[in-house]
C-alpha cells in the first residue's frame, strides 16, 4: 500500500503540471490497451480517483489517499503481506477482466475530441478494502475528513449503500455490464471474509437462542420476582449496601463461603469467609 499511495500522489503531483496528461497516459483504456499500449493494464492502479478540484481537491486528496494508505497497512499487519497482497491482486486482476469483457461486449470507440472510455478504476477494490476493514475493527472510531467522529462500523454501511446505489444505477441506464465492478469488488471480500461472516452470524443465531431459551426466560423470571418482593436483587453481607441503594456498584457470590453470600466489591476481597 505505501507504493500504491506513493504512486497516487506522484501523478497527481503530475497531473497539476500537465493538466491531467499523465492520468491519460495511464488509465485503463481498452481501445487503447488492444492497440499495444499493454502497460495500462498495471498503472491505472496508480491513476487517482476523482475527489474534484477547485481549492478543496488537494485536501480530499490527501485525505482520502492516507485513508486507503492506513486501512490497507492494517489489513497488511494483520493478515500479512502474502494474503493482503493476493486479495488487493485478486480484485485488480477481476477489474482487469470485467474492463476489457466491458469493452469487448460493448464497444465505445473515441469520440471526436479524443476522449476514450475508461472501463476499470481502483475505486471499488478500494471500497472492499475498506469492507474488509470494518468487518476487523468495526467499533474503532475515526475522524471522518479529520473532523467527525464516527465508528468505523457506521461508515461501512454508508459504503454499502454506495454499492447498491451504484449497481442499481448502472443496470438502469445506458453501461449495464459496469454494474460488475461493484459486484466483483463484493465477491472478493466474501472470498476472504465468507467464514469469518458465517461465524459472526454463527454466534448472533446462539445468543438469540439463549435468550429466548426457557431456562434463561425462568431465571430472569425469578430474579424480577426476588426484586419485587425484597425490593433489591443484590445484598451485601458485610455492610448491607443492596443493588437498590446504588444501581452502579457490582456485586459477586464468594466462591469459598460456605453457602451463597453476596458482596459488594469494596468487600469481595475483603471479608471473613463463613465456614
Amino acid at each position: 500500500m505505501k507504493y500504491i499511495a506513493l504512486g497516487n500522489v506522484f501523478v497527481y503531483i503530475a497531473d497539476m503540471l500537465t493538466n491531467g496528461w499523465v492520468s491519460m497516459f495511464i488509465r485503463f483504456y481498452p481501445e487503447l490497451i488492444l492497440q499495444g499500449q499493454v502497460w495500462r493494464l498495471v498503472t491505472f492502479i496508480f491513476s487517482p480517483l476523482s475527489v474534484g478540484g477547485g481549492f478543496w481537491g488537494p485536501f480530499f486528496f490527501a485525505v482520502t489517499t492516507y485513508f486507503y494508505y492506513w486501512i490497507g497497512s492494517s489489513l497488511e499487519r494483520q493478515w500479512g503481506s502474502t494474503r493482503f497482497t493476493v486479495f488487493y491482486g485478486l480484485g485488480v486482476l477481476l477489474n482487469i477482466v470485467v474492463g476489457i469483457v466491458t469493452y469487448l461486449l460493448m464497444p465505445i470507440t473515441s469520440n471526436l475530441s479524443g476522449y476514450y472510455f475508461e472501463t476499470a478504476t481502483m475505486y471499488y477494490v478500494n471500497l472492499s478494502m475498506f469492507f474488509s476493514f470494518a468487518t476487523l475493527y468495526p467499533d474503532m472510531q475515526v475522524l471522518l475528513y479529520g473532523i467527525i467522529p464516527l465508528k468505523v462500523k457506521w461508515l461501512a454501511w454508508l459504503d454499502a449503500i454506495f454499492f447498491t446505489y451504484d449497481i442499481f444505477g448502472y443496470l438502469t441506464g445506458h453501461t449495464p455490464l459496469r454494474a460488475l465492478l461493484p459486484v466483483i469488488a463484493i465477491l472478493n471480500y466474501l472470498i476472504f471474509f465468507w467464514e469469518d461472516l458465517m461465524s459472526v452470524l454463527g454466534r448472533g443465531s446462539e445468543r438469540i437462542r439463549y435468550r429466548t431459551s426457557p431456562q434463561t426466560i425462568n431465571f430472569k423470571k425469578a430474579q424480577k420476582d426476588v426484586k419485587e418482593r425484597k425490593g433489591y436483587l443484590h445484598k451485601c453481607a458485610v455492610c448491607g449496601l443492596t443493588d437498590a441503594d446504588d444501581p452502579n456498584m457490582e456485586f459477586r457470590y464468594c466462591s469459598k463461603c460456605n453457602g451463597y453470600y453476596c458482596y459488594c466489591m469494596k468487600h469481595i476481597n475483603d471479608h471473613t469467609h463463613v465456614q
